[in-house]
């Protein structure tokens, strides 16, 4: 069998482990937890059996090392402090690096970084020559051996080679402990005419002398927990100090169950698929709902007494094809907590390096994202962490002296608001100096307004290598990377802000369009053209009354709602379409017709209302949206855009993009 088939697997199954891992040591530092060594345990034996499988033998050494350490942690007799964490972290980034230089192939031995992998071996060796804590004399400990010996009762399911396992190569890692005996058992095995070779019939009895540690046991049938029938029991009681208190039932109990069981496989709940399969499934889906909406439109002419049946067939695919619409497009979907997850890691190296103290709060964890907005977002989010925790946060030393806490706060949220992604970076650290960006700008040339505002200085921070640190490191200073930051987002069709307060600290706000979505709108009509307004910031429809439209300075136009006076902008000018002609006024004023009273649609948008003037409310519908800029380019106050059910194209509105007058 070519077994490299299966390397993309054990790739992206390592990955996840050592995220598990990395997280999992995090949260040891907030104190000691055996679920969470179980965890990281675990991963890590998954990727030591892996990688033997496949002879990547480098991975397996190390693993081995952070195995046994683990192993000890589990156990109780070794206490895993701050020190320990730190090399244990050390040992998985050597590993990501290994498993990265693995997946290109080439020359491994020029691919890896040998210096990195010597010192993260040096470490975990260190710790196991000479750290581990010993056990306490004055009670009694329980040995984790079986006394005269292990009887062992192993019964695998009969799809236990379906998953990738096989029973022989657990009796050659229990024969590799010692003196080690096997009765087959075959009561189940059929006829051989009934016999099928893809499934396991064949049970044990095994015997292993007591020397061998009942970890050692849990560990060759750790992948297969949940795919056999095990019973490990100790032939005779541990053997006790004499004169010493009996440990609590609860540890005897403990010692013989084994490790908990684990939630069943990936492999049975979850199928990996190609990004790109999904990408053509998703647009399939698509095409199939602007069909759906092209036999909708054609079906209205239709005389529904004559085509009863065929007008409800239609209905019912259009259910059928909404429901199909979101379950294809959760697909792709992922909570944000996958990008957010790699940033305790980084705040606690970056807090070390700064000799600084930092608390990291997430809120929106479970948010959805695009798959691969998520993929794009990472990089200006790693530059904001970066600038908040160097150049936003002061020294534990300055923070007291400022009637703070010594330990800053980062902040980091992720929320749909208006039909858009607002993910939002923050610190409760100095904020920025508003002279002082001024004063660079000044020195740069910048051009400003004569009395610019708090908005306009900011916006300084996103020129190119702009900063107001006075000696540049590659973290200090918020100018580093901001407008790296800034044409990310742009690349996203999406905008970003910064809100700050001297003394208090900065927030910058990352506002992303709808890029690949389904979307309910609400349609309207402008001339001759027809618009979508997402119904996430459709507020009311209203039609003005006498007296209810006021004309300001500037020829500023507002609406009064209420108590309250909002901008009113006429789409028909926003995207410059043109006019009723002349002709069309004449033969109103001559008939006596009175012109058409115009419909405004008050939206909101950044927590911002302002009415849009349109010619028609057309109804409600659920759209496909398609990315403008790839098919064209980036369009002010245009999200994106769809094709209706009669082939035309229409333009989704983004409010927060229109142009408002100054004195609105």
């Amino acid at each position: 069998m070519d077994i490299t088939q299966f390397h993309a697997a054990f790739f992206e199954e390592s990955r996840e482990g050592l995220d598990a891992m990395e997280s999992g040591l995090l949260g040891l530092e907030h104190g000691s937890n055996a679920d969470t060594i179980n965890v990281i345990f675990r991963a890590a034996h998954s990727i030591k059996g892996g990688a033997a499988t496949f002879g990547f033998g480098r991975v397996t050494d190390l693993t081995h090392l952070l195995e046994t350490l683990l192993d000890e942690a589990r156990a109780g007799t070794r206490t895993l402090d701050g020190n320990a964490i730190g090399v244990l972290l050390q040992a998985v980034d050597v590993l990501r690096g290994l498993l990265a230089a693995y997946e290109d192939g080439g020359d491994i031995e020029q691919s890896i970084d040998t210096a990195a992998l010597a010192q993260a071996r040096a470490g975990l060796e260190q710790m196991l020559s000479g750290t581990a804590a010993a056990a306490s004399t004055d009670v009694a400990t329980v040995a984790p051996t079986g006394g005269d010996g292990w009887r062992i009762d192993f019964r695998p399911h009969p799809s236990m080679f379906m998953s990738g396992n096989d029973p022989l190569r657990i009796l050659r890692e229990l024969q590799s402990h010692g003196a080690f005996d096997a009765t087959c058992r075959d009561d189940r095995l059929p006829p051989f005419a009934e016999l099928d070779p893809f499934e396991a019939h064949l049970a044990w009895d095994l015997m292993l002398p007591g020397s061998v540690p009942r970890g050692a046991i849990d560990e060759a049938f750790a992948w297969v927990e949940d795919q056999c029938e095990l019973s490990v029991e100790a032939l005779a009681p541990p053997v006790r100090a004499v004169d010493t208190p009996a440990a609590p039932a609860a540890a005897v109990a403990d010692e013989t169950a084994g490790a908990p069981a684990r939630r069943a496989s990936d492999a049975e709940t979850s199928i990996r698929v190609a990004v790109a399969k999904v990408d053509a499934l998703i647009n399939l889906v698509g095409e199939l709902v602007i069909t759906q909406a092209m036999l909708r439109q054609q079906s209205e002419t239709l005389d529904p007494a004559a085509n009863e049946h065929l007008l409800a067939g239609l209905g019912q695919l259009e259910r059928n094809t909404r429901d199909l619409q979101e379950a294809v497009m959760s697909v792709r979907m992922l909570p944000v907590e996958f990008a957010f997850s790699r940033f305790p890691r980084m705040v606690r190296d970056l807090a070390t390096r700064l000799d600084k103290k930092v608390r990291l709060k997430t809120q929106g964890e479970a948010t959805e994202l695009d798959k691969g907005v998520i993929e794009k977002i990472v990089d200006p989010l790693v530059h904001l962490m970066r600038n908040a925790i160097d150049h936003g946060l002061e020294s534990p030393a300055e923070r007291i002296a400022a009637g703070k806490d010594e330990t800053g706060t980062i902040s980091m949220s992720a929320a749909h608001q208006g039909g858009h992604i607002i993910i939002e970076v923050g610190d409760d650290g100095k904020g920025l100096d508003r002279e002082r960006i001024l004063r660079k700008a000044a020195e740069r040339g910048l051009p400003l307004p004569a009395e610019p505002t708090d908005a306009q200085v900011w916006d300084l921070v996103f020129h190119p290598g702009f900063s107001t640190a006075d000696a540049l490191t590659d973290l200090s200073g918020r100018g580093v990377g901001m407008d790296v930051v800034k044409s990310n987002i742009i690349a996203l069709g999406g905008q970003v802000e910064i809100r700050s307060a001297k003394g208090v600290g900065t927030t910058v706000s990352i506002r992303l369009p709808l890029t690949l979505a389904i979307l309910d709108g609400m349609s309207v009509a402008v001339g001759d053209e027809v618009f979508i307004l997402p119904l996430s910031m459709v507020v009311e429809s209203l039609q003005p009354g006498p007296g209810e439209i006021k004309t300001i300075a500037n020829d500023t136009r507002v609406l009064r709602v209420r108590d309250d006076y909002l901008p009113l902008l006429n789409l028909r000018e926003q995207y410059r379409l043109p006019h009723p002609d002349d002709g069309e006024a004449a033969a109103n004023a001559a008939t006596g017709a009175a012109a058409r009273p115009p419909i405004a649609v008050v939206v909101e948008s950044d927590g911002r209302k302002l009415a849009l003037e349109v010619d028609e409310l057309l109804g409600q519908q659920q759209v496909v949206v398609k990315n403008l800029e790839t098919n064209y380019r980036r369009i002010p106050g245009v999200s994106g855009a769809t094709i209706l059910g009669d082939g035309r194209v229409a333009l989704i509105v983004d409010a927060g993009g229109l142009a408002l007058p100054a004195a609105a």
